[in-house]
């Protein structure tokens, strides 16, 4: 088994971010990844993220954008 075999079953792993990765099933999920719920064939697994990781920003930077939004429109709304 390797990651070029085509026979090889992968995880989707999600880190503390957000993002998404595959790591093969015969290995320990590295620390600071979880299992995200999916396993099966490579291209299988790439495709279930294309699909559920829409927003590629990290949740860390997709945080401070929304508070900076709320931070704006509070003060938008206490000038009026």
């Amino acid at each position: 088994m390797s990651w070029g075999d085509e026979n090889t079953t992968f995880n989707v792993v999600i880190n503390h971010e957000e993002q998404y990765s595959i790591w093969p099933d015969y290995k320990d999920v590295p620390a600071g990844w979880r299992l995200a719920g999916k396993q099966g064939k490579k291209e299988e697994c790439l495709a279930w993220i294309d699909q559920v990781w829409t927003d590629m920003r990290p949740l860390s930077l997709r945080q401070a954008m929304d508070a900076d939004v709320a931070g704006a429109a509070g003060a938008t709304t206490a000038q009026h």
